[in-house]
């Protein structure tokens, strides 16, 4: 089969190669890979800033196609079935394990960019019947970590949710939150991007270099309150606006460090307002298919900033390593 490979830790090693085809064995299913999405962690790999990796490696976590081939024992799918894979195939649900957490695909285990690939039949997901394949690759991780967040502040009719720029987690928590009667409050540099927000239903928007005290706006805006559920992504120069801008009982969901991993925090504020702070590695299976569930029922449509080709992956990696480029996701079609 067709594949793209990363040949080393960097963002123009990418080549075309021709591997063997997988065969599916018992239990697994054989998927023809038509689109993958781009996220954070598949820069962090062709950057050199994520432990673990052996090179060449096919790269990208997530990925979307149907099922070619069934394994002996399979019998909840059949061939031609459209499926989205878990990025993480081994952990199926619960608490993850250590050796659940390590097996990632485009790092430890094949990624997307290859014409084919052989998974547990328990590790794929049913593509909700509305959506294409390039939107349904941007589920396993953008579209179950939003998920999770919603989940994990119990978020419903008039609940606040303040969302910390336009990337793919943040686009995908704005449409769970309405979705879910929540008022939603989001932040970015760029006007044209706040009002890409407003169309998909956010209801205050916050320039952060027009408003470098966005947390005091947060406030003003909730009666002095803050946020029931903050999305935090930035990391060292948001973390401590976060906490402010978060309400007594609230949960600050921490997911990214897109401004530095290390964060000098005041607990009192934390501790007197008894927040949640909840750190999130993505999800399991099962989170994965709730998401899919919910997206299919509410007739979510995953906002796709751009497509790539397979050919195409320096450039794509590029524009998501420059940062603030993009408004929800970016995707490959894959064409072999």
């Amino acid at each position: 089969m067709k594949a793209i490979e990363l040949s080393q830790p960097r963002l123009n090693a990418f080549r075309a190669a021709t591997i063997a085809t997988p065969e599916p064995q018992r239990g697994e299913v054989l998927i023809r890979q038509r689109a993958a999405s781009l996220n954070f962690v598949d820069v962090a790999v062709a950057s050199g800033n994520y432990p673990g990796p052996s090179f060449p490696l096919i790269p990208v976590a997530d990925g979307a196609g149907e099922i070619v081939a069934l394994g002996e024992g399979v019998t909840r799918f059949v061939v031609g079935d459209r499926v989205v894979a878990h990025a993480k195939p081994r952990w199926i649900g619960g608490r993850p394990r250590p050796y659940e957490m390590t097996q990632m695909r485009g790092i430890s285990l094949p990624g997307s960019l290859a014409e084919y690939v052989a998974l547990p039949a328990n590790s794929v997901v049913p593509v909700p019947a509305h959506l294409s394949f390039e939107a349904a690759s941007t589920l396993p991780i953008a579209g179950t970590t939003a998920w999770n967040a919603i989940r994990a502040a119990d978020v419903g009719p008039g609940s606040v949710v303040v969302l910390l720029g336009t990337g793919g987690v943040s686009i995908f928590t704005l449409q769970l939150a309405k979705a879910a009667g929540a008022t939603v409050i989001i932040t970015s540099s760029s006007d044209e991007k706040l009002e890409r927000a407003k169309a998909l239903g956010a209801d205050h928007l916050i320039n952060y270099r027009a408003t470098p005290d966005w947390d005091g706006k947060v406030l003003e805006l909730t009666g002095g309150l803050g946020a029931d559920l903050v999305v935090e992504t930035g990391g060292t120069a948001t973390f401590a606006r976060a906490v402010n801008a978060t309400a007594p009982g609230g949960t600050l969901f921490t997911i990214g460090f897109v401004t530095g991993a290390e964060a000098t925090v005041n607990l009192l504020p934390i501790i007197i307002k008894a927040l949640k702070v909840v750190g999130n590695n993505t999800g399991s299976v099962s989170d994965l298919r709730d998401a899919a569930r919910a997206i299919g029922a509410a007739g979510i449509e995953p906002v796709v900033d751009k497509v790539f080709s397979q050919n195409e992956a320096a450039e794509a990696y590029t524009h998501m390593a420059a940062g603030g480029l993009h408004f929800g996701k970016l995707v490959f079609g894959l064409e072999w």
